[in-house]
């Protein structure tokens, strides 16, 4: 019995061999038909091809040898066979003036192989005859209506002259030789799929470098790049899918529109509110691009973009890799989710960093200078006002945006807010540092809600105006330092503990007025020094010192932890008639930042005294030296959209009185620009001239409730 079933299972085993290489061979043909293309005519060895002239058409599947020059000719592939056609490129310059070089109009799947140590070259006229008058196809220097695979080690160049280099409108697979690819439109594109893994590609196109547009199938149009050298200069996107983008190895350069010299500043793109811009009204010229989702995890990347660097419509995720970014809107954009779990990331250049409605950094290490806000967490919502940038993403203020911090390393160098978060802030682990803004419009950081940290390393200094500490439902401590006056660009911080025990040196880069530092080195009861300026002969990474000798500069404050969060120094809001408050530890009576315990000179009483649409730049609106205990209600949910020069020093009318008595609700559709002026510095509206303003830490409130 046993021998009997022996024998079945040798025969079953024999069977399966027997298909598999029955399956093989008609696959791979041994037999090589050669094709030899002599500039005005063609010859033929063997069977399978018609010749008409200066034009060959491949009936049959199997293989061909193709060598020699075409002075206006073509190749075309039309089998209904079940097997692949092969084609190998050995040595070959074809010139179409009316169509393809090479089209594949019916094939289970061709396969070019450019043969070792060859060159070969396709080009095609700038305009094409069609089949007919309804017809759009070919429109392509290689184009396929079935699957192509490209791989070899010889050398391929397509100038393509009337519309795309390389098409196929199923799936188009690389794994091997070297591509040079010039088109006036996009350079390859695969309708379902393209998949490159191996070989070397460079694109010059005035469209896309690389694109998969099905949009019909939700697992088609995707692109997948695993090895390979890869370079692109694309005039819209670099690599754009219509579904999924992955990226797991390679090298790949991308540059894109103009490149990040049309990078967005303050001073550029107009004033915000003023114009109502579409990405739709403008060519979308995005680096590495995706509808779905784009997950990078490794590879090599070098992007430089006029618009985001790396985007989706919905998220992101990086696992991996070594990504450099040059972008002249976001670095890294997502709709919806961005993850960073590893990687090494260099945004050398950007308007905003990393922006997203929900952004959750694990692991990796990030290192990032935006003109605007380092990392950005708000809603993208269809219809919002633009603010003048072309081509850029619009948004929306949702209670669904976040920034989570479990790992990694981010060093932020923001000319806006460091981190401007509409919503809650978490942070459990991890290294946070930011040089943030100089001006009194932007805070190196900015939440609505809350910010919890629980773990981690977290520094983040700016100017004074709207700088916020982290929140007292935080369970490491942390402590906020304001200076009275601005100080320059590498003064040493150094807090260290009164037994001489180091706590804290850092160099900023940028000036700064404020100080926001936590770590699990500050604990409750313990007493510290503040001392500003001096040098370490530590080791510096990012600003950070450790190790080495502190040499003192000047002692400027002690204090004493007695909560989670702690206020050392100058009130920079100061109160009317500038009295200054020392701010050190929580401020009885009252929630930190709450003014309800009033300072000496200073009398509470509403703000009742205005005469509405008189209000002044310096609050002569009322008596010098009163403060006022509430700010009794704007009229709730008015937004202030005109921010034109006229409005300077004036109450608008929708604002006009105050409700004595009332008490002040959030100032919902207050926007932030509108208290400190505009981000070049110029005062506005409510806040006027910073200088006995009453700032956030008065009020309180949440100034990033609406966005325009």
């Amino acid at each position: 019995m046993r021998k009997i079933t022996a024998l079945l299972c040798a025969f079953t085993l024999l069977l399966f061999f027997t298909a598999c290489v029955e399956a093989e061979t008609a696959t791979e043909s041994t037999e090589i038909i050669y094709i030899n293309l002599q500039g005005d005519s063609i010859t033929l060895d063997g069977t399978g091809a018609i010749v008409d002239g200066s034009t060959i058409t491949i009936t049959s599947a199997g293989t061909y040898s193709i060598s020699g020059s075409l002075n206006d000719g073509q190749i075309t592939v039309d089998t209904t066979d079940t097997e692949n056609v092969n084609i190998i490129l050995n040595g070959v310059d074809i010139f179409c003036s009316t169509s393809a070089p090479i089209y594949i109009l019916s094939a289970e799947k061709t396969l070019i192989n450019l043969a070792d140590g060859t060159s070969n070259s396709l080009t095609d006229g700038k305009s094409y005859i069609l089949p007919d008058a309804g017809s759009d196809e070919p429109n392509a220097a290689i184009f396929s209506n079935d699957d192509l695979a490209i791989k070899g080690s010889g050398t391929l160049t397509v100038d393509a002259n009337y519309n795309d280099g390389i098409t196929s409108k199923d799936d188009l697979k690389i794994t091997g030789g070297s591509i040079t690819v010039t088109a006036v439109n996009d350079g390859i594109r695969g309708r379902d799929s393209v998949e490159i893994k191996g070989g070397s590609v460079a694109v010059n196109a005035a469209g896309d470098g690389i694109q998969s547009n099905n949009d019909e199938e939700t697992d088609k149009g995707y692109i997948s790049i695993e090895d390979g050298t890869i370079n692109i200069v694309a005039g819209t996107d670099g690599i754009q899918a219509e579904t999924s983008l992955r990226i797991s190895g390679g090298d790949i350069t991308v540059s894109s529109g103009s490149g990040s010299s049309s990078v967005s500043t303050q001073n550029t793109w107009g004033n915000r509110g003023m114009a109502t811009t579409t990405e739709s009204d403008t060519d979308s010229t995005k680096g590495l691009k995706a509808g779905v989702a784009v997950i990078v995890t490794g590879g090599i990347l070098n992007i430089n973009s006029s618009d985001d660097a790396i985007h989706s419509n919905d998220s992101i995720t990086i696992s991996g890799g070594d990504i450099a970014l040059a972008s002249g809107d976001d670095a890294i954009h997502a709709d919806s989710t961005l993850e960073i779990n590893g990687g090494d990331i260099t945004i050398s250049r950007c308007y905003e960093g990393l922006d997203s409605s929900a952004i959750t950094i694990n692991g990796g290490g990030i290192h990032l200078v935006a003109s605007d806000d380092g990392v950005n967490a708000v809603t993208k919502g269809a219809g919002s006002d633009a603010m003048g940038r072309p081509g850029q993403n619009t948004f929306v203020s949702t209670g669904v945006n976040s920034f989570s911090i479990n790992g990694g390393y981010l060093v932020v160098n923001a000319g806006g807010d460091g981190l401007d978060i509409n919503g809650p802030i978490t942070m459990t682990a991890g290294t946070v540092i930011i040089n943030g803004p100089t001006n009194d419009g932007n805070g190196p950081v900015d939440y609505s809600g809350s910010f919890a940290i629980t773990g981690g390393e977290f520094i983040a200094v700016g100017s004074s105006g709207m700088a916020m500490a982290p929140s007292t439902s935080s369970t490491q401590c942390s402590v906020m330092l304001t200076y009275s006056a601005s100080q320059q660009a590498g003064t040493m911080v150094h807090i260290e503990t009164a037994d001489n025990e180091e706590i804290l040196s850092f160099k900023p880069v940028k000036a700064y007025q404020s100080v926001v530092f936590s770590s699990p080195k500050l604990a409750q009861g313990s007493e510290y020094i503040v001392y500003s300026g001096g040098s370490s002969s530590g080791i510096s990474e990012d600003g950070f010192y450790s190790g080495g000798t502190y040499t003192p500069g000047t002692e400027v404050a002690s204090f004493t932890i007695s909560g989670v969060v702690t206020r050392v120094g100058s009130s920079n809001g100061q109160m009317p008639g500038n009295m200054q408050g020392n701010r050190t530890g929580t401020m009885p009576g009252a929630m930190a930042g709450n003014r309800t315990n009033t300072l000496p000179g200073n009398s509470p009483g509403g703000m009742n005294s205005f005469t509405p649409g008189t209000m002044t730049s310096n609050r002569t609106g009322y008596t010098p030296g009163n403060a006022a205990a509430s700010m009794n209600s704007y009229t709730q949910g008015y937004t202030i959209r005109s921010r034109t020069g006229t409005l300077q020093g004036t109450v608008p009318g929708m604002m006009t009185g105050y409700m004595p008595g009332t008490q002040y609700q959030e100032m919902i559709g207050y926007q932030q620009n509108i208290i400190a002026g505009s981000q070049m510095g110029t005062s506005y509206g409510l806040a006027g001239a910073r200088t006995g303003a009453i700032s956030r830490s008065v009020t309180g409130f949440s100034r990033s409730t609406t966005r325009w």
